[in-house]
């Protein structure tokens, strides 16, 4: 179950259940985790909390030979002395376990640096958007249809009303928007930017193995008879299909085991919520090593003393134990399942974006989510659900996992910077610049090309504007 559970998480092959909560498990930050895992031991007997829980196995952080607790000084209120990288305990206690936790204190961070920050339907899409291989054209086009979607992620206005709005910068015609839109299409929700409830559907199906029980026919009935399906029922539906009953009740469950507003998966938080770090990340000996958060979700434990009960009582009790024993351990399964694929995409980052630990945002080079995918022979989709309002500590302070991936552009020396890098480079260039005479974007644009970046000043100006700085007329101070 646990193989299947994994490769269902990331190639999606049938929705079952348990396939299902392993999905909404994954896209959770981990304040909904919290809430949701509450939840299910209040109405779950057979959950319970683990109380007084001891550390995990011996491959996982906890203490010392000395009995004296170990712990990266960043999460412990230190700073690494200087000219060493000892930033945990040592290399045999992480030699091995896939999936060690790490008791990180987040009460030693500030409140200031653990606000949530709100993440929209458009901001989500945007973020993909600009992470895309389109052009600067298809970008703007892509940024007008997400404009117009609905929270829902439906797209309903016509595509003659999206090319009204790009006028006078920009003329498409609807096959130019059209194209853009099945790029978006691809995005994660599946699903969204959607016309109708069929296409919406169909998007949904055409993620799933072509094995799926009911696949095909599903498809012909997304494709038309979907709206006659509550007026004919299941039974008028294999007439008009001259299919068996059978097979269009797999079909029609297939379907209604799909998001029909995938949108609201993406919902805002609230301004004043709270992060809590779901991984750890420390340098030790030169390298980067990452594990999960202690605090990034709660313990739960099956309730061993009803469990034991199944055998004793009658059997209406022990087929309702049995229903909630089987929840149970679905929850615990897509629990395991979600902290093995977070730890595997945070290490895939440690090994992309080290220069970004070590240096900063100027390091920070170009990785997309489909790079990451193809690493870990998982679907986009899966890439972004797991990244979701997830934050991970690091010697830095406390970072989104979105802020590992940035779009590119090609320098001169054959290789390609990322957008985040070249607006650290603007920022530190304005830093320095002289308050009396700051520099213009054009002079911006010339200092970047000498360093091997050509870029437009149109493009310097966009990146000044996102980091909200003024334009230089409007930077100059007289000291």
């Amino acid at each position: 179950m646990k193989a299947r559970l994994q490769t269902s998480l990331g190639q999606q092959l049938v929705m079952t259940p348990q396939l299902r909560q392993a999905i909404k498990l994954l896209q959770m930050s981990s304040a909904e985790l919290e809430l949701e895992i509450a939840e299910a031991v209040e109405t779950n007997p057979l959950l319970d909390w683990a109380e007084n829980a001891e550390p995990a196995t011996d491959g996982a952080p906890g203490q010392n030979e000395d009995n004296t607790a170990d712990s990266p000084p960043e999460a412990a209120g230190e700073r690494a002395p200087a000219g060493t990288d000892d930033w945990a305990p040592g290399e045999s206690d992480w030699s091995s376990g896939s999936s060690g936790s790490f008791d990180d204190d987040d009460d030693n961070s500030s409140a200031a640096e653990r606000v949530a920050d709100t993440e929209s339907l458009v901001d989500h899409l945007l973020w993909q958007l600009h992470l895309s291989h389109l052009s600067t054209r298809d970008r703007s086009i892509g940024a007008a249809l997400i404009d117009a979607f609905e929270d829902d992620g439906y797209l309903r206005e016509p595509l003659s009303a999206i090319a009204e709005t790009l006028l006078p910068a920009i003329h498409a015609d609807e096959a130019d928007i059209l194209t853009v839109l099945h790029q978006i299409q691809r995005f994660d929700p599946i699903g969204v930017g959607a016309r109708s409830l069929g296409e919406c559907l169909q998007l949904q199906l055409d993620v799933l193995a072509a094995d799926t029980p009911g696949l095909a026919l599903a498809r012909r009935i997304a494709d038309g008879p979907l709206e006659r399906l509550p007026r004919s029922g299941v039974a008028g539906l294999a007439q008009e299909l001259r299919a068996p009953l059978a097979e269009v009740d797999t079909a029609v469950q297939l379907l209604r085991s799909l998001d029909p507003r995938p949108g609201t998966q993406i919902g805002e938080l609230a301004h004043d919520s709270y992060v809590v770090p779901d991984c750890v990340v420390w340098r030790q000996n030169g390298v980067w090593r990452a594990a999960l958060a202690a605090h990034a979700g709660p313990k739960v434990v099956i309730h061993r003393g009803y469990e034991q009960m199944i055998r004793r009582c009658g059997e209406a009790d022990a087929g309702y134990l049995r229903a909630h024993l089987q929840e149970a351990r679905w929850l615990l399964k897509g629990l395991e399942a979600r902290g093995e694929t977070l730890l595997r995409v945070m290490r895939s980052l440690l090994q992309q974006q080290a220069a970004f630990l070590e240096f900063g945002e100027q390091a920070l080079r170009p990785l997309t989510l489909r790079e990451v995918a193809g690493e870990l022979g998982l679907h986009e989709s899966t890439i972004s659900r797991a990244i979701a309002r997830k934050y991970v500590r690091t010697p830095r302070g406390t970072v989104a996992l979105r802020a590992f991936f940035a779009s590119g552009i090609d320098t001169d020396s054959g290789g390609e910077a990322s957008s985040t890098a070249i607006q650290a480079m603007i920022r530190r260039l304005i830093d320095a610049e002289n308050p009396r005479k700051p520099l213009s974007d054009a002079k911006l644009a010339d200092l970047l090309k000498t360093s091997g970046i050509p870029v437009a000043r149109r493009t310097v100006a966009k990146y000044r504007e996102a980091m909200n700085i003024s334009a230089s007329h409007e930077r100059v101070r007289i000291v």
